[in-house]
């Protein structure tokens, strides 16, 4: 059971499993260019999935991915959120993560589908972390049952280490 704030929601699509290959995606950053799983090829990448950044554990979660993985060789931690391409600019501008990929799923929730995060009662992404390889194939991931929750932040990190 999934929940947010502790009432049950439903997430749309199917949840991705470790060994798959990652589904490619066409987000919206904070330019309003598109970017897609092509732009960040031959890295690492950590995928931060936050129901909004201008929430407590949504801005921890981004910032402590962002300065723990800042100097990490190969790796990009990119974060998805529904928020407006204009709110995630402010939020990096704000929290001096002026370097942050933020990247928005606004425009037709295709992320969300394909992840297996689109909330259908709140049209918000799920809280997840998924950790890929220079191949895209997802070595690590964690769906939270409740959104509200922090993730297991150490044994991401494990994973890209």
């Amino acid at each position: 059971m999934t929940t947010f704030n502790g009432n049950t929601v439903t997430l749309a699509g199917k949840k991705l499993q470790v060994g798959d290959t990652a589904p490619d995606f066409s987000l919206t950053d904070t330019d309003l260019s598109k970017k897609t799983l092509a732009d960040f090829a031959g890295q690492k990448k950590v995928i931060s999935v936050v129901p909004s950044i201008d929430t407590g554990v949504c801005d921890a979660q981004t910032r402590r991915f962002n300065q723990e993985l800042s100097d990490a060789d190969n790796t990009v931690v990119i974060t998805v959120s529904v928020d407006l391409p204009f709110a995630q600019a402010r939020w990096c501008g704000a929290a001096g993560l002026n370097d942050a990929i933020t990247l928005s799923d606004y425009y037709d929730y295709s992320f969300g589908k394909a992840y297996g995060l689109l909330i259908n009662e709140l049209h918000l992404l799920g809280r997840a972390v998924f950790v890929l390889d220079e191949d895209n194939k997802i070595t690590y991931l964690e769906y939270l049952d409740e959104m509200t929750n922090h993730p297991n932040y150490d044994a991401a990190l494990a994973a890209v280490k």
